[in-house]
């Protein structure tokens, strides 16, 4: 029996970092990321486009709700030639999302933070876990905001269609 692809993450909305916590960041990458449509039954799909050092690698995404925290995920690496014929079914109703993710390991935790060009003052945080329960030491650099595991007006998803921004 084939085991479920559990992911299992929480999401903060942080102020925007800077300084030596983004030049101290293990990763940093360039994402462009398409919906594809159509969406049916709490399924979405995806492609994305990660660069690192001008390197690109492409994926295909499956994402089902299971809660607010876990979803099943099917991803799969494709070819750019496969990226390219899956944008023919990029969803009109949404808009790429391009962001900058950094990637940053704190007490053998490993937080990646995305910057999105639409926002000056405030970044998504996330991290994946291993059980709903698990325990997060944060760094002692970033300022959370808020959680917003639960808000599904912070989903990527959902900002491709409206980018939601409130005072902070």
């Amino acid at each position: 029996m084939e085991e479920i692809p559990y992911e299992i993450e929480r999401k903060f909305l942080i102020e925007y970092p800077v300084g030596t916590f983004i030049s101290n960041a293990d990763d940093i990458s360039h994402i462009v990321q398409t919906y594809l449509e159509p969406e049916e039954n709490g399924v979405t799909e995806r492609v994305r486009k990660r660069t690192r050092n001008g390197n690109s690698v492409y994926t295909h995404t499956k994402k089902i709700r299971v809660n607010d925290m876990r979803r099943i995920e099917y991803e799969d690496e494709i070819d750019e030639a496969e990226y390219n014929k899956l944008l023919k079914r990029a969803d009109k109703r949404r808009n790429v999302i391009e962001k900058k993710r950094i990637c940053h390991r704190f007490q053998s935790q490993l937080f990646e933070i995305d910057l999105f060009a639409f926002w000056d003052d405030r970044a998504v945080m996330e991290i994946e876990l291993v059980s709903e329960e698990q325990p997060i030491d944060f760094p002692p650099e970033i300022r959370i905001i808020k959680e917003i595991t639960s808000d599904k007006r912070y989903t990527n998803a959902a900002l491709a269609k409206n980018i939601f921004t409130e005072e902070l």
